[in-house]
């Protein structure tokens, strides 16, 4: 959801061969999926932080529905799409996941071996150019 690397540090990272460590790719939990639809199940974080400490709002939620559809689209799960899509930044060293169960652990390190196509990298960008900053 939050790419500022992208357009204001990728070219320094580059030149001075330095990679990206990414804290956080599932933006708090919200590409993890179990907030869509306004769902905030019990014990969450953001049963504990409605606003995820400004990361969920209406234009990142509006933007979490349409990551969420390309996901659906293409059948993929959207935090392992979430993830993958981070993996395939030529600036990334790591993508730091978080679990709070080994479901959740299982299901962030299948990203690893998941190659997103043209297609869904190109949906990506579609709406990373209608929300560059939603949170």
């Amino acid at each position: 959801l939050h790419r500022i690397f992208d357009t204001d540090f990728a070219e320094l990272s580059h030149h001075e061969d330095v990679g990206l460590l990414a804290f956080s790719p599932l933006a708090a939990g919200l590409l993890s999926g179990k907030y869509l639809g306004g769902t905030v199940p019990p014990g969450t974080r953001m049963s504990m932080q409605p606003d995820l400490n400004g990361r969920s709002n209406p234009q990142s939620q509006a933007a979490l529905a349409s990551y969420d559809a390309i996901a659906r689209k293409h059948g993929l799960n959207l935090a392992q799409m979430a993830i993958a899509f981070c993996l395939t930044r030529p600036f990334m060293a790591a993508a730091i996941i978080g679990a709070t169960d080994m479901a959740q652990l299982a299901n962030n390190i299948a990203a690893a071996d998941l190659q997103l196509s043209d297609e869904v990298l190109g949906d990506i960008g579609a709406v990373h150019r209608q929300f560059p900053v939603p949170m």
